[in-house]
């Protein structure tokens, strides 16, 4: 069977007009005899709707009028449950295709009237226009009246009756029929078409993280002269050790309080420059940028002074006793008798 299809399919292709396109979605279309529907572009390839409210959407316009398309009766027929299929039913209400109102009958009973409209932006019979979102007021012309021409038959005239043989009774004349009244046609609204409401631009999130507001260059306490002169004699020595970073006047006399922090920090010149100058990128574009990014990254700590590195003390223990009485033990600087002990003794005494 299935060589059959490849083979059915195989000629079914080479009778399409025109080349084939190399990748993609190919249309082999036989016309319908029956059991179709029509079904316009702006459901089928809607952007503002799910792929399973397109679904519901085309599954309901095929159905007659009068079929069950509740959520219950939905969630009976598809495979989705129930959150899903009333998501997509919201979904075709909201871009409005799907009308639920809520209706009373002569008896009493509230029952929900489900409107499903194939162009939500067509004019309906009798004025009810379903819009996209809120309410908008059509600028279009009102509808036009198409009166139409009725010809009135005219009256037939009327045969006077011939006289008849004597034995014969004379029948009576026929009545004279009146002309009917002329009624007017019924007006026939012509649908005027409503431009569709233009969907609101959806903004998309952005591809990339957002960036990070830049740290500042750390600065020490007090930027002494000669704090500024070793840091500025430290960065214009890194050329001779990492021949990429050659870096101007200006840009050594902004990065000079960053170096200046780290040596603040007690941090040797022999540790920055490792710190500065390790794992440089290839190509190094912006020697500048790079260096700031690691002075504000990479800044150490302040070393911990003497007390900070002292051992803490533990608080004292109580040792334990053994009571004389009753041989528990029990904890006390002095031996003796323990609480229970001295209880019994007092209340003796």
């Amino acid at each position: 069977m299935a060589t059959q299809h490849d083979i059915a399919l195989t000629n079914a292709l080479t009778g399409i007009p025109g080349p084939l396109p190399p990748s993609g979605v190919i249309h082999v279309a036989f016309p319908h005899a029956n059991r179709f529907t029509i079904v316009g572009n702006h459901l089928a390839q809607h952007d503002g709707l799910s792929l399973t409210a397109i679904g519901i959407g085309v599954h309901i316009q095929s159905l007659p009028a009068g079929a069950q398309v509740g959520i219950k009766a939905l969630t009976a027929r598809f495979a989705e449950g129930e959150t899903t299929i009333a998501a997509a039913l919201r979904e075709l209400e909201t871009h409005g295709y799907l009308h639920r109102t809520r209706a009373r009958l002569a008896n009493g009973r509230v029952i929900t009237r489900t409107v499903f409209c194939n162009q939500p932006g067509a004019v309906l019979r009798g004025g009810v226009v379903p819009v996209v979102g809120p309410a908008v007021r059509s600028t279009a012309p009102a509808p036009t009246l198409v009166r139409e021409h009725v010809r009135v038959p005219e009256p037939t005239a009327v045969l006077e009756p011939r006289p008849m043989a004597e034995t014969t009774s004379v029948p009576e004349p026929m009545p004279v029929p009146e002309p009917m009244p002329v009624r007017e046609p019924i007006p026939v609204l012509e649908p005027v078409p409503v431009p569709e409401a233009p969907h609101a631009p959806v903004r998309l999130p952005p591809r990339t993280a957002p960036t990070q507001p830049r740290r500042p260059l750390p600065h020490p306490q007090a930027l002494t002269p000669e704090l500024r002169q070793a840091a500025s004699a430290l960065l214009a020595d890194l050329r001779r050790h990492a021949e990429e970073l050659v870096l101007s006047e200006e840009a050594v006399e902004e990065l000079v309080p960053g170096v200046a922090a780290w040596l603040e920090r007690d941090a040797t010149t022999d540790a920055i420059r490792r710190a500065l100058t390790a794992d440089l990128p290839k190509p190094l574009k912006h020697p500048a940028r790079l260096l700031r990014h690691r002075l504000t990254a990479l800044l150490p700590p302040p070393l911990p002074g003497v007390h900070d590195l002292a051992q803490p003390r533990r608080a004292p223990v109580t040792p334990f006793q053994t009571c004389d009485g009753c041989e528990r033990a029990f904890r006390s600087h002095d031996p003796g008798h323990c609480r229970d002990c001295r209880a019994q003794y007092w209340e003796a005494a």
